[in-house]
């Protein structure tokens, strides 16, 4: 009955929310759309899953050129631009993302270019007993699966892949040396988003 009426209110608020939330924590749309669309799809609630399609498109489907050299915030523990990407790749076919993905994040390193795969440095929490400066423990691991949901939602040999393979890479095992449990900051909730990156719970 709970999973029922949930679902039914996300049905009935959803057409009212004009405008997505672009935001590093909780109330961010493209993260909430992303588990919306792994429930909708793991329960074969098709009403669901065709809402949440229209609404990305809504939302985000003509964006271009997100400021990722913004991010991110001190208290981050999700990238708004890598989020939104990590959503359009579940709602398009690889050549139609890549194609957005180009005017959407049109810095990532190309194979073949001189800068390599060097992009996008890990977060560094200086404190990991505050409870804020901790968030950027968890964007290096909602990082990490965003980074391998956009891979994997590109076409085979995009010049894209070495880059965002090997950036997430590093996301990672920043991400997960950090899940320790030492301080109740980030002890309480890193374990959930680590659970969801090596489950490639994203990536079914």
């Amino acid at each position: 009955p709970l999973e029922r009426e949930t679902a039914q209110r996300i049905k009935d608020w959803l057409p009212k929310l004009t405008h997505p939330i672009r935001v590093g924590e909780h109330s961010q749309t493209a993260f909430a759309f992303g588990l919306m669309l792994d429930w909708a799809r793991t329960a074969d609630d098709l009403e669901m899953e065709r809402l949440i399609r229209s609404r990305t498109e809504d939302y985000y489907g003509n964006d271009r050129g997100c400021p990722l050299a913004y991010e991110p915030s001190g208290q981050d523990f999700l990238s708004p631009c890598l989020a939104e990407a990590d959503l359009i790749r579940r709602v398009r076919e690889p050549d139609a993302f890549a194609a957005w993905l180009d005017g959407f994040l049109p810095g990532i390193p190309r194979a073949g270019k001189a800068h390599g795969t060097a992009w996008l440095e890990p977060g560094v929490v200086t404190d990991p007993s505050d409870g804020k400066l901790a968030h950027l423990d968890g964007l290096n691991l909602s990082r990490a699966w965003m980074l391998e949901g956009i891979a994997a939602g590109l076409p085979p040999g995009d010049p894209r892949l070495p880059a965002l393979r090997e950036t997430a890479r590093r996301h990672r095992e920043a991400g997960l040396a950090a899940v320790t449990g030492e301080h109740y900051a980030g002890g309480h909730w890193l374990a959930s988003f680590a659970t969801y990156l090596v489950t490639e719970r994203g990536l079914r």
